[in-house]
């Protein structure tokens, strides 16, 4: 099983953002992260989802940790009622980051996903290390 640690970050919102994400496989470690010049923090906290579960084979078994409750919810229960409801919310206003989401949406079928949730800035070591990578994404960016 592959542990991933997830997080996005915005400077502004919209600003620039980034994400980064941490992958434990065994006692390997694998990091990636990327950035955005105009973006939100929910796009941000998708897309680190989204490029982490890229790097992963279909199939495998992965144990995403995230400190966005917007991710874990929105994959593990509203994502099945938006594609009911034709990709709008319960009060019928179209679904914010339908693109990413359906992205996140595909990965996550093709993986065996679990989902966890962990409180951001709280020092879990991976949590915080992916915070820093999106961090460091954006101050790369902007220079």
């Amino acid at each position: 099983m592959i542990e991933m640690f997830t997080d996005g970050a915005c400077r502004g919102n919209p600003g620039p953002g980034g994400w980064g994400v941490v992958m434990l496989d065994g006692d390997a470690a694998h990091e990636i992260s990327g950035s955005e010049a105009l973006t939100t923090n929910n796009r941000m906290e998708l897309m680190a989802a989204i490029e982490g579960l890229r790097q992963v084979n279909p199939g495998t078994v992965v144990s995403v940790h995230t400190d966005s409750q917007y991710v874990k919810n929105g994959i593990q229960s509203w994502v099945s009622n938006w594609k009911a409801n034709g990709w709008r919310t319960a009060s019928k206003q179209p679904v914010k980051n339908k693109d990413l989401w359906l992205q996140l949406d595909a990965l996550s079928r093709d993986r065996e996903v679990q989902w966890h949730w962990v409180k951001g800035h709280s020092g879990h070591p991976q949590n915080e290390r992916a915070d820093a990578l999106a961090n460091r994404a954006i101050d790369q960016m902007i220079g």
